[in-house]
């Protein structure tokens, strides 16, 4: 019953994923997956903590996004027209 729930949750947030730029639904989807397989409701839940996490860190476009807030620049911006060259 519990694996049915958890098909039944994840489900709905991979449509979510297709507006992100990166990889933090898939990220917790897959954690929470293998940390119910292994681990039940706990298990679960820190999976999907840690795999939103590191998904998140991934980015999905591959595209210059500029600065950001704390002034750090994208590094798939350098070398590009008007980025320094690192």
């Amino acid at each position: 019953m519990k694996k049915l729930v958890l098909a039944a949750t994840v489900a709905p947030l991979m449509t979510l994923a297709a507006c992100a730029d990166n990889y933090a639904v898939e990220g917790a989807a897959a954690g929470a997956a293998g940390g119910a397989l292994l681990g039940g409701e706990e298990g679960a839940a820190i999976g999907a903590a840690a795999g939103g996490v590191i998904g998140s860190q991934i980015k999905k476009d591959g595209k210059c996004d500029g600065y950001d807030r704390d002034g750090r620049l994208d590094p798939d911006c350098y070398g590009r027209d008007g980025y320094p060259d690192r």
